[in-house]
């Protein structure tokens, strides 16, 4: 099986003739099939968020125990993507992603199939497990497409190259709401009961077909395929350099402690990693749940929210990743802290408008629901891109899975399945659904703090 995944040897070099043309088609291919195969992840993983509500009213789950089996995907999924980057470091990125997709389509239709008894606590257990296996899959995603975006595209494009492919899993999450709704519309229209399954099988098949579009298009490097690496394509030979070989798998304890546990600066990263991943999935997974108990939206209308958030956020990465370029000349770190104000500015207003502190007609109150996710959906998107490629400048190319997986570890155990998911859900059957978005208005605030500690250390690198 480790064969299987192993990086396909260096291919025959195609004549000098052909190596622009071949170049620019390849990536162009292998660009789609990450973007493409990446977004097909989102369509098999937040799920659960969308049949929640329907869940709890068949009796299937109880209220608050949803927030224990949301974090299942969050707890796998970040000891996954910090394990999972140092094996794709050593792996066929295209096999890794595409099989990894599959199994998790797998999985999920295994969801929407079950059996669910009347037993709340049974099923709470059952799910969890199950969302622990779809989580430990989806750490197979991110890496292998940060292995594709440093090996296909040189230092100095990479910022923006990435803030386009980062959209993907806003097109991901974007697209999960209407297939969901499209599932269940399915589902009742064939007269079936419990139509909150449409949710869990209809994007899980969708996931699958994609996957098959992947193995079309990803190639593991371009050495692979005859061409010669990027940066001597480009003549690019900016960015951290290995003492050896970019091309030579490393051991995992080189991996490990030289690129990761010594490097001061990825530790910055991944701490402030745990803001932006709190207020990302305090507000996204809790949105269809929130706005349907505060009885601002309808079921149909919450999804619709979610989706228009997430398709807001894919602009709004696009446009980070660009005045990152051009503005800041590749820092991310401003634009992380300009980005988070503003942020928390739409955190403020969501959480003032549903706990009533602005007053309003119902109307007008799902206008300003509306304006507060679009403002947070525009500007979260951008840090949750930029800490990535942050990650990426801070290590070789043969480290790049390794160290996604580390800030991803802190962003999705930390940010995500404690804070976001237990510590919001806690608080919000605790106390109220008032104090639980002020928790997350308020973690806005620290990411503006926690960002910033990183402008420095990037002047001083510039300067290097």
């Amino acid at each position: 099986m480790a064969k299987f995944f192993d990086p396909p040897k260096t291919g025959e070099p195609l004549p000098a003739a052909k190596i622009d043309s071949t170049y620019k088609a390849m990536r162009l291919k292998v660009f789609l099939g990450a973007f493409l195969g990446y977004a097909a992840y989102y369509l098999v993983r937040k799920n659960l968020s969308l049949a929640a509500p329907d869940m709890i009213a068949d009796g299937i789950l109880d209220a608050g125990k949803v927030g224990i089996a949301m974090s299942a995907v969050s707890i796998a999924y970040a000891v996954s993507k910090f394990i999972m980057g140092s094996v794709s470091d050593r792996s066929d990125a295209r096999k890794f992603l595409c099989v990894g997709l599959v199994l998790s389509a797998l999985t999920m239709i295994l969801v929407g199939v079950f059996p669910f008894g009347g037993n709340t606590a049974l099923n709470t257990v059952i799910i969890f497990i199950l969302m622990l296996v779809v989580g430990w899959l989806s750490g197979m995603g991110w890496p292998p497409c940060g292995r594709i975006m440093a090996h296909w595209f040189s230092q100095n494009e990479r910022s923006f190259k990435m803030s386009i492919w980062n959209v993907s899993h806003t097109v991901g999450s974007f697209s999960l709401g209407f297939l969901a709704i499209a599932g269940v519309a399915l589902f009742g229209s064939f007269g079936l009961a419990q139509t909150w399954r449409g949710n869990f099988i209809f994007p899980a098949l969708v996931a699958i077909a994609i996957a098959l579009f992947c193995w079309w298009a990803i190639r593991d490097t371009p050495e692979s395929c005859g061409l010669p690496a990027v940066q001597d394509w480009r003549k690019d030979y900016s960015g951290v350099k290995n003492k050896k070989s970019e091309g030579e798998k490393l051991p995992f304890k080189t991996l490990f402690v030289d690129y990761v546990f010594k490097n001061k600066l990825l530790w910055i990263v991944a701490i402030s990693n745990v803001a932006v991943y709190m207020v990302r999935y305090g507000i996204g997974d809790w949105a269809p749940t929130y706005l349907q108990n505060k009885g601002i939206m309808t079921a149909a209308e919450s999804k619709v929210a979610f989706s228009v958030h997430n398709i807001v956020g894919a602009v709004g990465t696009i446009a980070c990743g660009w005045a990152t370029s051009k503005i800041f000349k590749g820092r991310c770190a401003p634009m992380n802290v300009v980005c988070m104000l503003l942020c928390g500015v739409g955190v403020f207003l969501y959480w003032m408008v549903g706990a009533g502190i602005i007053a309003a007609d119902p109307a007008t109150q799902k206008v300003l629901i509306y304006v507060a996710l679009c403002m947070i959906g525009f500007f979260i998107y951008g840090p949750v891109a930029l800490t990535g490629v942050q990650a990426l400048n801070l290590v070789p190319k043969n480290a790049a899975g390794t160290a996604a997986g580390f800030v991803g570890f802190f962003g999705y155990m930390l940010g995500d399945a404690v804070c976001s998911k237990m510590v919001i859900g806690g608080i919000a059957e605790g106390a109220s659904w008032d104090a639980a978005m002020l928790a997350v208005a308020i973690s806005s605030l620290v990411g503006v703090v926690l960002c910033a500690l990183l402008i420095p250390s990037e002047k001083k690198l510039e300067r290097a």
